[in-house]
C-alpha cells in the first residue's frame, strides 16, 4: 500500500503492517472525538512515525496513487477532523 504524507511525499508498505497502523489510527480517533489535543499529538506523531518505519520512501519525482492520504505532522486537531471521512485514516 501506499501512503502520502502531506508535505513529506509518499511511502510504500505491506499490507501486512494494516493492523498495527489501524490501532494507531483507532487511538488517534479516540483522541479527536474527545477533544484531547495531547493524545491526539503524541497518537499523530505515533502514526506517522510508524508508517515512516514500517515503509520505504518512494523517490520524490514519483507519483503513484495513493490508499492512503495522512495528515502532516504539523497538522491541527481540528483539520485532521475535518480529513476524517469514514470511521479514521486508515481503512480497515
Amino acid at each position: 500500500m501506499i501512503a502520502r504524507i502531506m508535505g513529506e511525499g509518499q511511502v510504500e508498505f505491506d499490507d501486512a503492517h494494516l493492523a498495527e497502523l489501524n490501532t494507531l489510527d483507532d487511538q488517534l480517533l479516540a483522541a479527536i472525538e474527545s477533544g484531547d489535543e495531547e493524545g491526539f499529538r503524541r497518537t499523530l506523531g505515533a502514526l506517522l512515525d510508524g508508517v515512516r518505519r514500517l515503509g520505504t520512501p518512494l523517490p520524490d519525482d514519483s507519483l503513484e496513487p495513493s490508499g492512503l492520504i495522512l495528515p502532516s505532522p504539523d497538522a491541527t486537531l481540528d483539520e485532521v477532523r475535518a480529513m476524517l471521512h469514514d470511521d479514521g485514516l486508515i481503512p480497515g
